[in-house]
Parts: C-alpha cells; structure tokens; sequence
C-alpha cells in the first residue's frame, strides 16, 4: 500500500506516493532521480546516502520514505550554487580529497552540516563530525583538510 508524502527537497516541494517499506534513499534516487545520493552498505555504515534532514545529517538508507514525510531534506545537488561549487566542493578539489567518489557527496554534506554549527572546527572535530562516513580511497587526511580549508573560506 503507498502513502502520500510531502517532502521539500533542495527547496522544491514535492507530493509523492510512497512503499510503506521504501527507503528514503531509494526515493531521492530512484522516484527523484537525485543519484548524488549513493546507496551504499544499506546498514548505515557506511555513509554514502547522507542527506541533511531537517538541519542534521542521516542515513538515507536508515530513514522510511514515509518517516519523511513534511520534512525539508538536503542532497548532494541542493549545496551546489547555482554558478560554480559549493566552498566545500571546491575545497574537496583543490585538496585532492576525491578519488573514485561515491563517498565524496556523504562526506560533503556531513561536513556542510558541521560547518554550519561551528564554522572554525578542530581537527578533532572534522574526525568526529565525518566519523560515520566512510572512505576506502583517500586515507581521510586530504578529506579532512579540505574541510578545514572550506570553514576558514567562510571567515573571509
């Protein structure tokens, strides 16, 4: 039996019937065609389906569609200004913090959702904010000073 949900992704409303089973990420991708969000492990593990729902970072593999329903979400594709990249996009760039990807959205918006609480964090922090997310590639040092670089771009 579906449901009919209200959701406000990246700003735009949208009315949606939904699997009292489906998962969140399995409607940003597939019903939306967000595919910025990863479907990774599945078991909240790993990270890759991060979204920002309600102004906090969560497993879009974790979260009922129907568990939504009314709630502002954020993917990978809503950080983007509309000219160029986010500051932390950028950052992830120009720091080499991006190799195959897939974790790359997950490890932006854990690190977006962080640097919009407190904009100058420590390393420690960056560690503990991006500690849900994981990454096979990097070795998470690139990765963390990319994060460092983009919240002290936000002080001038």
């Amino acid at each position: 039996m579906k449901t009919l949900i209200t959701l406000k992704v990246n700003g735009k409303r949208h009315e949606l019937a939904a699997e009292a089973n489906q998962i969140l990420v399995d409607l940003l991708r597939y019903d939306l065609g967000l595919t910025g969000t990863k479907k990774g492990c599945g078991t909240g593990e790993c990270g890759a389906c991060t979204v920002i729902l309600n102004d906090k970072p969560v497993n879009a593999c974790l979260v009922l569609a129907i568990q939504a329903n009314g709630a502002e979400i954020i993917t990978i594709e809503g950080l983007k200004p509309p000219i160029g990249l986010h500051p932390l996009q950028q950052a992830f760039v120009e720091k080499g913090s991006i190799q195959c990807g897939f974790c790359t959205p997950g490890m932006i918006l854990s690190a977006s959702s962080l640097l919009q609480k407190n904009p100058k964090p420590s390393e420690e922090e960056i560690r503990s904010a991006l500690s849900g997310n994981l990454c096979r590639c990097t070795g998470y040092q690139k990765i963390v000073e990319a994060v460092q670089s983009a919240g002290q771009s936000n002080e001038r």
